[in-house]
């Protein structure tokens, strides 16, 4: 088989490559992005490739492609566009039984100028209000170099845990500018590298407040952030297979504040994530999250467990830590489908350990941190419209003070 293909492109050849199906999305960008450019030669492996980078497109919800032969050796190559609707609002809420709420709604557009460009922004409320407006453009420069810009004004009520049982809460502000490279190497690999510059203050709420803990924290910071994406995920619709490993970090220098709890610090995370296509109708869904921090003997320790990151039904912003390792795993069921419309249901297990600030890697795999939450929810999928999940989960935790909740979404939860 191989050498049938290779004797076989060095014969044929594209004279045309066309696009069609396509309303926003221009076509020269759509173009651009392709492998396959007219006078090349036939090459199966690199039209399929285009297939899959196209339908890695927010504007795109699905691909496929024709080829008519026009002379001898001579072929017309066509790519059938399926657009998506991309001016997204979105939504999440959660909720947990001790009656604490918070939401975070928002508008984006994923295909600003027809170039599949991000614009938009979000307002949240938790306790206070926060807001944020991005724009990232991946291929403004070259087809695999573009910039990526946001700023965020984040304001919540945020618990600290102290050694000595006390919980006490500030009131925490974080605003940031943000500015970063992005390059794409080729349709599997992607890098960002960039530089945050913001500022962080706490602000005494209530509590039992420690002897010599501060009631007002400040600090300015600059941040080196980095993101390095590998993905081998082929889409159909709501259906996902394959592998995709996303690793993030960030160093925290020339923190400038009125005490040493507010440091420099290092902050990495990787999730790898797996997906399984299932019979006909089935999903299995899978994302191992493991995060690694300096491990300074601080309350204000840089990952948390919440509702809307890592455990469902959890609560919101229930506990800290400065290392983790937390697995996400559930099976998707289609229940019905008709058109554009899809019910989704799904059941899942989400559990974590973490390393308490100042303490060792053991705790990871002793017990003592780990928190287990299995549940059960529903999916309601709109398969022209990009990201348009609208999920519905419920997580009952197990163990000694677990909670359990309702968390409310729009896209899947990994």
């Amino acid at each position: 088989m191989l050498f049938f293909v290779s004797i076989n492109a060095q014969e044929n050849s594209i004279y045309k490559v066309d696009i069609e199906g396509n309303k926003r999305t221009r076509t020269s960008f759509l173009k651009r992005l392709a492998f396959v450019k007219e006078g090349a030669v036939l090459d199966s492996a690199k039209i399929a490739s285009d297939v899959r980078r196209l339908k890695l497109l927010p504007s795109v919800a699905h691909v496929k492609y024709t080829l008519e032969t026009v002379g001898d050796g001579i072929y017309h190559l066509t790519y059938i566009i399926e657009e998506n609707f991309a001016i997204i609002p979105g939504l999440n809420i959660a909720t947990d039984n001790n009656g604490e709420f918070a939401f975070r709604t928002s508008i984006f557009d994923f295909n600003f100028l027809g170039r599949n460009q991000i614009i938009g922004g979000f307002y949240s409320r938790d306790v206070f209000d926060s807001y944020g407006a991005f724009w990232e453009a991946p291929n403004l420069f070259t087809r695999r170099l573009g910039i990526g810009i946001n700023y965020q004004n984040l304001i919540s009520q945020e618990p600290v845990f102290f050694n000595n049982g006390n919980d006490v809460n500030y009131k925490f502000s974080n605003r940031a500018f943000e500015i970063k490279l992005q390059f794409e190497p080729n349709f599997y690999n992607r890098l960002e590298l960039g530089v945050n510059i913001g500022s962080e203050e706490y602000d005494f709420l209530e509590g039992n407040l420690p002897t010599g803990i501060p009631t007002q924290l400040k600090a300015n910071k600059v941040a080196i952030i980095g993101e390095y994406e590998y993905n081998n995920i082929n889409i159909f619709y709501q259906y996902q297979e394959g592998f995709r490993s996303i690793l993030t970090y960030r160093i925290v220098t020339g923190a400038r504040g009125e005490n040493d709890l507010l440091r420099n610090f290092f902050i990495g995370r990787n999730d790898f994530e797996y997906f399984k296509r299932v019979g006909t109708g089935g999903n299995w869904a899978n994302r191992l999250r493991l995060g690694y921090a300096s491990n300074d003997e601080s309350p204000f320790a840089p990952f948390a467990v919440d509702n809307q990151l890592n455990i469902r039904g959890a609560g919101n912003t229930i506990d800290r830590g400065t290392a983790s390792i937390v697995l996400n795993t559930e099976y998707r069921q289609t229940l019905y489908e008709k058109g554009w419309f899809v019910l989704q249901g799904n059941a899942f297990i989400d559990t974590g350990a973490w390393r308490t600030p100042g303490g060792n890697l053991g705790e990871l795999f002793d017990g003592s941190t780990v928190k287990f939450y299995p549940g059960l929810g529903i999916r309601f999928i709109h398969k022209r419209i990009f990201n348009a999940v609208f999920r519905l989960d419920y997580g009952y935790g197990i163990g000694d003070e677990a909670t359990n909740g309702i968390v409310f979404g729009i896209g899947q939860y990994f």
